[in-house]
């Protein structure tokens, strides 16, 4: 499909998504893109390396996921 992503960050490393939610993760430039129903927000990876997605299929619809750290979940991430 076509690239849903704001442009300059590059090639997304991951993309995946479930239902109305979905993810890309650009490690070059720290970035986690996410389209939620259309409304498209991105943060700050900071340190973590991102490496494996966790969707809660309950009505909270978030995303958690892993790094070389641990559990990473978007509300510890900023927004930017």
């Amino acid at each position: 499909s076509p690239a849903w992503w704001p442009n300059g960050l590059g090639h997304p490393a991951a993309v995946g998504g479930q239902n109305d939610l979905r993810y890309a993760i650009f490690p070059e430039t720290r970035r986690l893109v996410i389209d939620d129903r259309g409304t498209i927000s991105t943060y700050d990876t900071g340190d973590h390396q991102i490496f494996g997605v966790a969707q809660a299929q309950s009505s909270e619809r978030t995303l958690s996921f892993t790094s070389q750290s641990g559990l990473v979940k978007v509300t510890d991430l900023t927004k930017v």
